[in-house]
């Protein structure tokens, strides 16, 4: 697993053109991606939701712009430079009410037990120095009924293996490169892919966890996935 500083390290050095790279890399799917999971978190219709690793936001402000107002959420991120990105462009957009980000380690959350009805991550629970640990995080924040929402990368179907990793290994550097000034960090976005559990795999380690009722939803030909995972 990853070593917690040197991932906080890497995020603030590509904080300022987070959000570009995010959307040339992944040919603008990452909208996608978070109007899905933002539906699927608003089907539970909760009170309040905590964002993990939000990052510059772009979660957060999705889920406001699905739930409304009415629902408080969260924005939780070890890594200031990037709640920076996200205070300046919650700055820069209206209703913005009961919404807040805040600094918080997905190893020692800052929530009570018990305390929130949905917990989303996209994208940054591949990057957990000690993945069940920060899973059992999750479980221990939900209240019984609860359930964490879990967007990240996955294995995709077999007749897209071979162009994905393709583009893993040889396009995506060089267009990280472009976008960030930063090769080493989305060379190292393609192996801890390449590395995670398949869908299958992964949802085994959250029942390991603690976690009831696991389900997952495919997009864009397997290489992201959506977990839906119920604290019993």
């Amino acid at each position: 697993m990853p070593e917690g500083a040197a991932i906080s390290r890497m995020f603030a050095g590509i904080a300022g053109r987070y959000d570009t790279a995010n959307h040339l890399l992944s040919f603008g799917q990452d909208y996608r991606w978070r109007r899905k999971l933002a539906a699927m978190v608003k089907a539970r219709d909760p009170r309040d939701v905590v964002d993990l690793a939000t990052g510059s936001g772009d979660v957060a402000f999705t889920l406001r712009e699905t739930l409304g107002p009415r629902v408080a959420i969260t924005g939780l991120d070890f890594c200031q430079p990037m709640l920076d990105q996200a205070e300046e462009k919650k700055q820069q957009r209206p209703n913005m009410e009961n919404l807040r980000f805040a600094f918080g380690d997905c190893m020692d959350l800052p929530l009570d037990e018990n305390s929130v009805d949905a917990v989303t991550i996209s994208f940054g629970l591949r990057n957990f120095e000690d993945r069940q640990r920060g899973m059992r995080e999750m479980l221990r924040v939900l209240r019984p009924g609860g359930a964490a929402y879990i967007l990240e990368f996955s294995q995709p179907s077999a007749w897209m293996k071979p162009f994905y990793y393709a583009y893993l290994k040889g396009l995506l550097p060089l267009m990280a490169r472009l976008a960030t000034g930063n090769r080493d960090a989305y060379e190292y976005l393609g192996d801890s892919i390449e590395k995670f559990p398949a869908r299958p795999a992964f949802a085994a380690q959250l029942r390991e966890a603690g976690f009831a009722d696991v389900r997952a939803v495919a997009l864009t030909g397997g290489i992201v996935a959506i977990h839906e995972a119920k604290k019993a």
